[in-house]
């Protein structure tokens, strides 16, 4: 048998639907004294699958990852995003809100109304590698799948993505 012969067919698969997306608010932290108001975005969420070629031609029944991906876009939509690790934030709760501050101004938040994310910041870059690995954490499932690799792509607006990649 050649090498040729040895290497799976690998193809890949691209998921971007125009129901893929939410609306979240956020702010972008700058620094210890600098960040953006609290505003929203139509946030966008596509992702690039590769992953072996069967002998039907196909790498996975990806309407698998099109419900995946539709379910975390509900998941966070109507939703305001705070970053839990930003060494620029102390974050406080009590049973109704949630109070972070930044430069010694409090802001409250409806805890109904806000997910607090384990990630430094909101910004596409952070976001990407956010649901890269939500999308990637079964190990199991990526290698029933014959999953190869995974970029997530993640935009604020028009022609402004952030991406990041995985792969075995």
């Amino acid at each position: 048998m050649t090498q040729a012969q040895q290497m799976p067919k690998l193809a890949s698969i691209e998921i971007e639907k125009a129901y893929l997306h939410f609306a979240a608010a956020h702010f972008t932290i700058f620094s210890a004294t600098n960040r953006e108001r609290l505003h929203g975005h139509n946030w966008r969420l596509a992702v690039e699958i590769t992953g072996e070629v069967d002998d039907n031609g196909l790498c996975f029944d990806y309407a698998i990852y099109k419900r995946i991906l539709k379910d975390l876009c509900h998941k966070y939509d109507e939703y305001t995003l705070i970053a839990e690790h930003s060494p620029y934030l102390t974050i406080t709760e009590d049973e109704q809100f949630y109070f972070i501050k930044h430069d010694g101004r409090t802001q409250p938040l409806l805890k109904t109304d806000t997910i607090v994310l384990p990630i430094k910041n909101i910004t596409i870059e952070e976001l990407s590698h956010f649901f890269l690995n939500e999308l990637t954490k079964d190990e199991a499932f990526l290698e029933s799948l014959k999953i190869h690799a995974f970029e997530v792509r993640i935009s604020s607006g028009v022609d402004q993505w952030g991406k990041a990649r995985w792969s075995r």
